[in-house]
């Protein structure tokens, strides 16, 4: 029996050695922390009482070593009902303890309440960030204990790539994960493989592109392909010669067609690979080229004359669709026709105009695109079944990219910009709309890249004017 003193504090171990104590009472006393530990080698406790004191939490697992305790009481204490006491609500539902009825203290919308009648869905514990936690945290060593810390940042520079960029391509081959990025000012397409011990990218190998705009991996039939767009000098396809373990160029781009180039998108239709380019030269057209045992040919010439700036393949009810982006006029849908093998025309996106980039995202069977614009607000949209109707409006000046990308069961958007910092944002299904999350800091980002590599979770950020920046996703479980 230790009631009615004055314990404030009962550290790890301090049982030590009562191997067969059966009964403790640590009643009526002012206590207001246990360590993990506390109750460590008390392998014969049966009953034990920590009624009436100021717990606010408890240690995770606090109870697990007490393998055949029968008897719990925690009432007269101040529990705070947050993610700390998530453990707690696992454990009552699966012991057999008698446990007498403990109620929360706070917060708000759950004072009064059973700790026993919550669930885990009460709880919202996976954050990055931004989520609930202790709003005061003492620092060891801080001259203000009551000192409040920043939240963690939820995207955090991982890497510093020391060169500009305008792309950034993830993909695999031969089991290792590689980046390729287009570099206008080294002149090249930068290959990059990630190293799974250092947890960076390291410089694997380069293809001569004195003005490079996009660097398009294709994997397909077991080869590696790589589809270099310039602005001067035509387009070109490469390929990687396991023979001699180096990209050689096995084929030129029609010139004619392809003068301006802007974007590259690659799929399979029908278990065929194609790639399409967008060209936003008034002369030239936007492309579409078709692999056979040979190497990618033409196949349909697109849509021709209209300064195309991005071109996005999309599935909608099974139908496969590109959606090409202008900037001398909306966005235009084609939807493929199986019996001629091509695409036809469809419709278009709105009346949008000055549409650097059209990108896609799915929540559950809605599909949604975003329409990135330079001068105007940028878009966010939803299928109907027939058409896209508009659904959010977002302030985008000098915007050249807007890339949705989904981590785990989060759904983000990065929306860039020349003249400030680039937004982050997070969908929030019950408002059916993308919220501020986070600023990021890149000078005139031309692509963001969502890269899953093992357990590190990244975003490449290419920038037309500074270093390329890869930041790694952290989540923080405020349960543990």
């Amino acid at each position: 029996l230790l009631n009615s003193n004055k314990f404030t504090l009962i550290g790890d171990n301090a049982f030590a050695g009562l191997s067969h104590l059966q009964y403790l009472f640590i009643e009526n006393n002012d206590i207001q922390a246990l360590s993990k530990a506390t109750f460590r080698g008390l392998k014969s406790l049966t009953h034990l009482s920590l009624a009436n004191n100021n717990l606010q939490s408890l240690p995770r697992d606090l109870f697990k070593p007490l393998d055949i305790l029968s008897d719990l009481d925690l009432r007269g204490n101040t529990l705070a009902c947050d993610c700390k006491i998530k453990w707690l609500v696992e454990w009552l539902e699966s012991t057999n303890t008698t446990v007498p009825a403990v109620f929360c203290s706070s917060p708000g919308q759950f004072e009064g309440q059973r700790i026993r009648d919550l669930t885990l869905g009460d709880f919202q514990c996976i954050t990055t960030g931004k989520g609930p936690r202790p709003s005061i945290i003492p620092t060891p060593g801080c001259p203000d204990p009551h000192r409040r810390l920043s939240p963690p940042p939820d995207f955090v520079v991982h890497q510093v790539l020391p060169f500009q960029s305008v792309s950034a391509e993830p993909f695999t081959y031969a089991s290792d994960l590689y980046v390729a990025l287009a570099q206008p000012g080294a002149s090249s397409c930068a290959i990059l493989k990630w190293d799974y011990v250092e947890r960076k990218l390291r410089d694997f190998d380069r293809i001569p592109a004195h003005s490079a705009v996009h660097c398009k991996p294709i994997v397909a039939q077991n080869q590696l392909y790589v589809v270099v767009a310039q602005l001067f000098g035509g387009s070109y396809i490469y390929r990687w010669d396991t023979a001699v373990d180096k990209f050689i160029k096995i084929q030129d781009i029609d010139s004619q067609k392809t003068r301006k180039p802007n974007d590259i998108e690659a799929f399979q239709i029908e278990g065929d690979w194609y790639f399409v380019i967008a060209d936003s030269s008034k002369a030239g057209s936007t492309s579409l080229y078709r692999l056979n045992q040979n190497g990618f040919y033409s196949h349909q010439a697109l849509h021709a004359w209209h300064r195309d700036t991005d071109v996005e393949y999309v599935e909608n009810d099974g139908k496969p669709r590109l959606i090409i982006s202008s900037s001398s006029q909306a966005p235009v849908i084609y939807q493929w026709n199986r019996a001629q093998k091509q695409f036809a025309p469809q419709g278009e996106v709105g009346e949008m105009l000055d549409v650097q980039m059209v990108k896609h995202f799915k929540v559950k069977r809605d599909q949604f695109l975003c329409l990135s614009r330079y001068i105007g607000d940028s878009k966010v949209v939803r299928w109907e079944g027939q058409r896209f109707i508009e659904l959010q409006t977002l302030p985008s000046r000098g915007s050249m990219v807007m890339q949705p990308f989904l981590v785990e069961q989060r759904q983000y958007l990065a929306l860039g910009s020349d003249f400030s910092f680039t937004h982050v944002y997070l969908w929030q299904e019950e408002k059916q709309k993308f919220v501020k999350f986070q600023e990021l800091s890149v000078q005139a980002p031309r692509a963001f890249r969502y890269v899953p590599a093992a357990d590190v979770q990244l975003l490449l950020a290419p920038s037309f004017k500074a270093n390329t920046l890869v930041y790694r996703h952290v989540v923080v479980d405020l349960s543990l």
